[in-house]
């Protein structure tokens, strides 16, 4: 291996380690934030905001023997945890149906929250972001009975969260190098994924299984053909 990948490689599980340590007695639980669908011409943005009590259950889920902190079996069989966008959508089902059981046999829990593409339309995908992220961490403090003191909080890219987190950190590419980011990376896309999927039972035309309402060719010339759906951007498209 080179020399570059070898000091980057030493760098990043440096930053894991140090991100993945609850090493503050104030400290009860880390909540991974990530959002999905910023930049798809049609569909809702979804926010996930994913919890995990215990940071053995980070060490198990990310270990390189394959085990498994709810059933080994089933852990061999998961794919490396990485951010969503760099998975398959076989992979991210994987994870998606695994992190389902974690959740009730108790290792975590999480809540995903979506604003319409109306309301983007409305008040931009920035505030509709935000207001989705705010809605999924009020979420957990109800299911979870939680203070939000008590979190060390880590979201991804440019998002924040509001000022009574006060354990808060934004990391760029974090749904690449936070394994609780990638979780709500994996947790929001594939939930927005099958809402899109529903959507083109009722949009037979646009392709939605496919592109999930991303700009590609097949949709810019479904839109030039059939018009607009309620689903669409509006300011999106141009």
């Amino acid at each position: 291996m080179p020399q570059k990948m070898v000091s980057n490689l030493i760098v990043k599980n440096a930053i894991r380690k140090r991100f993945i340590k609850m090493d503050n007695k104030n400290i009860k639980y880390i909540v991974g934030v990530d959002e999905v669908g910023r930049g798809p011409l049609a569909g809702p943005v979804a926010v996930c905001a994913f919890l995990i009590k215990d940071d053995n259950f980070i060490t198990t889920c990310t270990s390189p023997t394959g085990t498994s902190a709810i059933s080994p079996t089933y852990g061999k069989k998961l794919p490396k945890l990485r951010d969503s966008k760099k998975l398959s959508r076989k992979q991210r089902e994987k994870w998606f149906e695994y992190l389902k059981v974690a959740k009730t046999e108790g290792f975590c829990n999480y809540a995903v929250s979506f604003v319409s593409p109306e309301n983007i339309d409305k008040f931009g995908i920035i505030k509709c972001i935000q207001k989705a992220l705010n809605k999924s961490l009020s979420d957990l403090v109800i299911l979870c009975n939680l203070e939000p003191r008590t979190c060390n909080l880590f979201l991804d890219g440019g998002l924040h969260a509001p000022a009574e987190y006060i354990n808060q950190e934004t990391i760029i590419r974090g749904d690449e190098i936070h394994p609780v980011i990638s979780m709500a990376s994996i947790m929001a896309k594939v939930t927005r994924d099958r809402i899109m999927i529903n959507y083109a039972k009722v949009y037979p035309e646009y392709g939605f299984e496919k592109h999930v309402g991303y700009g590609t060719k097949a949709h810019y010339s479904a839109i030039k053909t059939h018009g607009q759906t309620p689903i669409h951007r509006r300011t999106f498209i141009h």
